[in-house]
């Protein structure tokens, strides 16, 4: 007795508003135009609690926000 195994493409959103959810975030990635690296940081939790709700609020992703504070603070061109 042998099994089958069908192989499948990458699995489809359920529902309409998932595969409009799913093509927004791919529209809002960000084009790298120069290498990224990562940095990861611990700062307080109630610090951080309200850096991600006044995000939320202005409708502005953290890493964007922190990547033009970086940028303003040594005086560097626009980063993303």
């Amino acid at each position: 007795m042998s099994k089958r195994v069908s192989i499948r493409g990458k699995p489809r959103p359920t529902t309409a508003d998932a595969w409009v959810d799913q093509k927004r975030e791919a529209e809002d990635a960000p084009t790298q135009s120069v290498p990224m690296k990562r940095l990861t940081i611990d700062i307080p939790a109630d610090l951080h609690r309200r850096f991600k709700a006044e995000c939320a609020r202005q409708e502005v992703r953290m890493a964007d926000v922190i990547r033009e504070m970086i940028a303003d603070q040594y005086d560097d061109t626009e980063i993303r």
